[in-house]
């Protein structure tokens, strides 16, 4: 799911900067000038109306990356206070998301009417298919009567010139649970009761609008304070960076971290636990099981979809037993997982044994900020290898081929990212009690699996290709 678009960019380099600016002499400082050191005086001003409303945008999107609610912004507040806010923050929100306001361009409500390709034919057939009474003929040509009109697209697919079309509001069509909308001040505002952290809304807006909150200043002042901080890389990571995974462990350690751990690790458990679970439920009757790995669809389950409940693994997340070993081992350590996805956070946020959450996009920006190239690093080895299966977790199918390689008899159905139409399809097995020819489901919330989480760089088949090259090299899991 990740965007190449230019909000990406500019949020990059947002990042790319606080970096810098918290490693040099005076953060605060260095700070409050980014806005203006992006926009100097004379500069071209590519998107805004004006270089101080590209200004004013430049600092809600620094706000976000020192961590803070854009909605919660005293415009009175300098750059220099929040960063210096951030420097003394001990406690992390649980809100993941925020909106830039001054970025959101307070789209046309979602509506369907028509366009000037009318040609006011005499056959009619979008006020005939119409069973609400929504369409009339006026001057000549159809007329749509809002309040009447149930959106059911019937005239769109009736009309010869496909002069009827819908508009609609990017962040509110592409989220699966009705979680973000407009407020009273027209603009988009998301209701955390609701919101499961997918993330889908960051990918879709246009203009960069929804943006996720970061904790790369809590980080970076763990890596320098005295503490030991451990890197838990996600196995979705593989592809993202030039070079391949034992390149990236140095160039993390280069980068502050004392150590690197792959969640593949932590993956190779769950596939034990889950596939031990999934022979003992179909052994008690049960007609299927659903993975728990994915953060979203687990914030899913517990906010809108309680039927399906029941089905769902206990098993624990990979991230989860991953955590719990480095904690194990040395409980002062600073965790800190790298992840593909905004969800995670939530994740993180409920389990004591993770410390913060990183973004591949955070760490690429990391990588720069320290002059590190991945690519021009040494490989270091990982103290415990991790098994094919556990590394093919990030692709859309690798949890329930773990699980069938230990459990023969798991006959999968995929569920390859979350909308409206797929949580429909999930509610529909819960509430019949069988899923047709399955009897484990695997959910994930983005297209692709965790290579095409919302946090990504690479596109899921790139980043696959060199991921299979791993696992070519991989052994397999043993029980």
């Amino acid at each position: 799911m990740n965007n190449n678009g230019q909000s990406i960019h500019l949020k990059k380099e947002i990042l790319i900067r606080l970096v810098k600016a918290f490693f040099s002499e005076d953060f605060a400082e260095n700070t409050r000038l980014i806005p203006y050191d992006m926009r100097p005086k004379g500069a071209e001003v590519p998107y805004r109306c004006c270089i101080y409303k590209e200004r004013a945008i430049l600092k809600d999107r620094t706000i976000a990356g020192l961590g803070f609610q854009i909605e919660e912004d005293d415009e009175r507040k300098s750059l220099h206070t929040y960063a210096k806010e951030a420097l003394k923050r001990t406690e992390l929100d649980s809100r993941n998301l925020t909106v830039l306001q001054a970025a959101c361009k307070g789209c046309v409500p979602s509506q369907i009417h028509v366009t000037d390709l009318c040609q006011g034919c005499v056959a009619r057939p979008c006020e005939k298919t119409c069973k609400f009474g929504a369409i009339s003929i006026v001057d000549g040509k159809s007329h749509i009567d809002t309040t009447k009109c149930k959106k059911c697209k019937m005239c769109m697919n009736a009309c010869p010139y496909s002069a009827i079309v819908q508009t609609t509001v990017p962040c509110e069509a592409a989220c699966p649970v009705g979680a973000i909308s407009k407020d009273e001040t027209g603009f988009a505002s998301i209701d955390f009761e609701k919101c499961i952290s997918c993330g889908k809304c960051i990918a879709a807006c246009p203009f960069g609008a929804v943006h996720e909150k970061s904790q790369l200043v809590d980080i970076l002042k763990a890596i320098k304070s005295d503490k030991k901080v451990v890197a838990m890389i996600a196995p979705s990571i593989v592809g993202q960076f030039p070079g391949n995974i034992y390149q990236l462990k140095t160039a993390i350690v280069k980068a502050g971290f004392d150590d690197v751990i792959e969640v593949a690790q932590g993956a190779d458990i769950t596939t034990k636990n889950e596939s031990a679970e999934f022979k003992e439920r179909m052994e008690e009757g049960a007609s299927f099981m659903t993975t728990s790995c994915c953060a979203a669809y687990n914030n899913l389950v517990a906010k809108h979809l309680p039927e399906i409940k029941e089905y769902v693994s206990t098993t624990k997340t990979p991230l989860y037993y991953t955590a719990e070993l480095v904690k194990n081992a040395e409980p002062d350590t600073i965790t800190v997982f790298v992840s593909p996805c905004v969800a995670k956070r939530s994740e993180g946020k409920g389990n004591d044994n993770v410390d913060f959450v990183m973004s591949y996009e955070e760490l690429g920006a990391l990588f720069i900020g320290r002059q590190v190239d991945v690519l021009n690093c040494e490989e270091t080895q990982f103290e415990t290898s991790s098994s094919k299966q556990g590394r093919n977790f990030g692709v859309s199918g690798g949890v329930a081929k773990a699980v069938q390689f230990l459990a023969p008899d798991a006959k999968p159905c995929i569920i390859n990212g979350l909308n409206k139409a797929t949580i429909k399809e999930l509610k529909q097995y819960a509430t019949k009690g069988e899923c047709p020819n399955c009897n484990i489901i695997e959910v994930m919330s983005c297209e692709g699996g965790c290579c095409g989480g919302n946090a990504t760089i690479n596109q899921p088949r790139i980043s696959t290709k060199q991921l299979n090259q791993l696992l070519e090299n991989s052994e397999d899991i043993t029980e």
